[in-house]
């Protein structure tokens, strides 16, 4: 196992009254100044939009930001990944947290609508495989995950995500799939929580949640429920998503969190994304179970307990 440590390397008096009514009506009519920023790095209330397979730990930044610019009020919203996009291209969040960049065809539909972005790639985590404590398997190939999430595996198993349009589908779809439709065999539970409540209740499945929902500090994950253990292919090692393993990508299913913003301005939209880029906030991201990119790390052999391992 490996071991992650961290180096801690925003006239006639008439005439003269009408001149000052004339200026005033122009003052309150002037778009320019109807349109000027409320809100600036660290003051304002503003709506951003995130990935809610990150929860928990966007909701720790918000809590450490809040306590630092107490002039800022940001309200997230969690929704599934299409909806993000949705939202930036229709001007309804700042900023949004998601799993990928912008294709293309979407960089130009916001070229359209006359919206400058940028995007930065933030931290790394793992789609984790879980199943119940009483379930059959708890190692898996590729082939077999291609034949679980397309319904055609010789053993019936049901596949639960979080929702049909997430972060989590798209991925285990374009990493695993490759093309290939989903089986009938796979569900939407509704949320991660959901998730993890159903294939503790159902031997025979498995479902698919961010880190933050399994970690559980150190090199801990929850224990009431089984972490599977993909093979990586070019090295023939079945592993888990520990910190090192997403930190390398060896970890088969290794994805970045990325935030978009859609600001003209330095806001606070870009002071919250300025935030989660700091120290402070590359160290939730860590306490989370993610690995952080914007900082400098060190990757130590190590030795751990594997009680909860397969």
């Amino acid at each position: 196992m490996l071991h992650l440590a961290i180096m801690r390397t925003v006239l006639k008096p008439t005439i003269l009254l009408s001149g000052w009514i004339l200026i005033g009506l122009i003052a309150c009519t002037d778009p320019d100044k109807a349109k000027a920023p409320t809100d600036t790095l660290s003051s304002g209330t503003i709506s951003i939009s995130a990935d809610e397979t990150y929860q928990p730990v966007i909701e720790e930044q918000k809590k450490v930001f809040d306590s630092s610019y107490p002039d800022a009020h940001i309200t997230i919203h969690y929704k599934p990944e299409t909806d993000c996009f949705e939202d930036l291209l229709n001007r309804k969040a700042r900023i949004i947290l998601v799993t990928r960049q912008l294709a293309p065809s979407e960089k130009q539909d916001f070229l359209d609508r006359k919206i400058a972005t940028s995007s930065l790639d933030l931290a790394r985590d793992g789609v984790a495989l879980i199943t119940g404590r009483d379930a059959k398997d708890s190692v898996f190939v590729r082939p077999q995950l291609k034949g679980i999430l397309s319904g055609t595996y010789k053993d019936k198993i049901t596949v639960v995500f979080d929702h049909a349009g997430s972060s989590t589908v798209r991925f285990m779809q374009d990493s695993i799939l490759q093309g290939a439709k989903l089986g009938a065999n796979v569900f939407a539970a509704g949320s991660a929580d959901s998730v993890i409540a159903y294939v503790k209740q159902n031997p025979s499945a498995i479902g698919f949640v961010g880190m933050p929902y399994i970690y559980q500090g150190g090199d801990d994950f929850r224990n009431d429920i089984r972490i599977g253990a993909i093979k990586n292919d070019s090295t023939g090692e079945f592993l888990k998503p520990y910190q090192a393993y997403v930190a390398m990508r060896t970890y088969p299913l290794t994805r970045t969190l990325y935030y978009i913003s859609g600001e003209s301005y330095r806001g606070l939209g870009t002071g919250f994304a300025n935030f989660l880029a700091t120290e402070r906030g590359q160290l939730i991201f860590r306490s989370s179970g993610l690995f952080p990119l914007r900082m400098n790390v060190i990757i130590r052999e190590a030795n751990v307990n594997s009680s909860n391992n397969l």
